[in-house]
């Protein structure tokens, strides 16, 4: 089983949204259905970008360093 972390982008390109998932298809269709609590209303959503894992507990320390100073300022640079 593959894990991902995943980055998603809103519509109007003002807010972001970094988690991991072993579903991606799966996860990005809830967002956009507002089955997701903290995306619900903010959408549609596209991902941005995409890491896959061999186990859930490496996708979570790359999602927690994506919510970090230095994973901020890659992602300001993968969003251009």
């Amino acid at each position: 089983m593959s894990y991902w972390t995943y980055i998603l982008l809103d519509v109007s390109e003002t807010r972001t949204y970094v988690r991991q998932t072993s579903d991606l298809e799966g996860r990005l269709r809830k967002h956009n259905r507002d089955e997701v609590r903290s995306t619900k209303g903010h959408g549609p959503w596209r991902i941005v970008h995409q890491e896959e894992f061999a186990t859930r507990g490496e996708a979570m320390k790359c999602e927690k360093w994506f919510k970090s100073r230095k994973g901020r300022e890659k992602l300001r640079a993968i969003l251009g």
